[in-house]
């Protein structure tokens, strides 16, 4: 009987992901990882996030009904080195990151990966939408959209090595969310009518210029809003107040309606210009991680997808070293430094990295 180590938030999909594997005949162990509290310095979680006391009763109690063994495991100082002091950074810098990410590739697939060493595991599972098959003629683990396109997770989940694909067990990337529900309900799972929590779970009001303020106390400063000849339209309190795109909340008035269309930390001017100026054809990635085949030496034909609400779109990827130049068949609007850029071709995941910049 193999032994696998389930990730469990306290919410409905992680909770079924453990029962399916348990009726599966795996031997299920459940984990929560707390990743951040409201006993922390800065730290505040909503009720129902994956971060909160009521998600470890609630996981616990799960664990209980389904009679497995459970852990907490405290990976508080890891979230805040690797995820939260990355998203403060990088707002910092002007970019706006994608902490779920990180998230994933340090800990998720990382961290808990050593517990189930530690726990003589064979696997770790979680309840993400995706699904993974081995392709025996290439000798790689591939990674596939979830069969529900409303619920795919594969963009968070690119940079898995595979290493961690071989390790990594998703049961549920062939259901719908709606028969996940209906197997809550026929398994008698407690959590079966838990709301989903959409927030990210360190800020849980979403205001991440007052948590970047409380956490770097004097890091933002104010500065001008220019536009691409340097005119100067108005004041910012801080970088940190705006992404690429962005229209709401710039404070300044012209005839026609204004938006960010880059931020310059090394001045620490937003650049704003009409709605026009914030589509662009082209992009550059770095920090790529490669899934169906190893990176490439040629130009090859992808669909690319520049945020997680994004659909992906056709474009061409061209190698040029350590990076890669990503021209699209039609113009992406607020191509945005710090997010992710994930590579497709039909359901199946190629790779992906980090936008460094969109080109002219």
């Amino acid at each position: 009987m193999s032994r696998v180590i389930v990730a469990m938030s306290g919410g409905v999909d992680s909770s079924v992901a453990a029962a399916l594997l348990l009726e599966q005949g795996y031997e299920v162990i459940g984990v929560t990882m707390q990743l951040w509290s409201a006993d922390l310095p800065y730290g505040e979680t909503a009720e129902d996030s994956c971060c909160s006391l009521a998600a470890v009763e609630d996981a616990r109690a799960v664990a209980n009904e389904l009679g497995i063994a459970y852990y907490v495991l405290n990976l508080h100082e890891s979230f805040r080195e690797n995820v939260v002091d990355y998203f403060v950074a990088e707002y910092l810098q002007g970019r706006t990151p994608n902490p779920c990410i990180v998230c994933n590739q340090k800990l998720k697939f990382n961290r808990l990966l050593d517990k189930v060493k530690a726990l003589e595991g064979e696997f770790v599972a979680t309840g993400h939408y995706v699904r993974t098959e081995y392709d025996s003629a290439a000798g790689r683990w591939l990674l596939r959209k979830g069969l529900d396109s409303t619920k795919d997770q594969s963009y968070v989940l690119y940079g898995l090595t595979q290493d961690q694909l071989g390790a990594s067990l998703f049961p549920l990337g062939g259901y719908t969310k709606v028969e996940i529900r209906k197997l809550a309900v026929r398994y008698g799972l407690p959590v079966a009518s838990k709301q989903e929590s959409q927030e990210i779970c360190f800020i849980p009001d979403q205001n991440y210029r007052r948590f970047i303020d409380e956490y770097r106390p004097g890091a933002t400063k104010p500065g001008k809003i220019v536009d691409d000849e340097g005119n100067i339209l108005g004041e910012h309190t801080g970088i940190t107040n705006f992404t690429i795109g962005q229209r709401k909340g710039l404070g300044i008035a012209a005839g026609v309606p204004l938006f960010v269309k880059a931020i310059d930390p090394l001045h620490n001017e937003v650049v704003v210009g009409p709605a026009e100026a914030v589509f662009t054809k082209k992009l550059t990635a770095s920090k790529l991680n490669w899934i169906a085949f190893n990176q490439p030496d040629r130009e090859i034909a992808v669909e690319a997808k520049i945020r997680y609400a994004a659909q992906p779109a056709p474009a061409k990827l061209i190698p040029s070293g350590e990076e890669v130049e990503v021209v699209f068949d039609e113009p992406q609007r607020a191509v945005t430094p710090g997010q992710a850029v994930v590579f497709y071709r039909d359901d199946l995941v190629l790779g992906g990295g980090i936008i460094e910049r969109g080109n002219e």
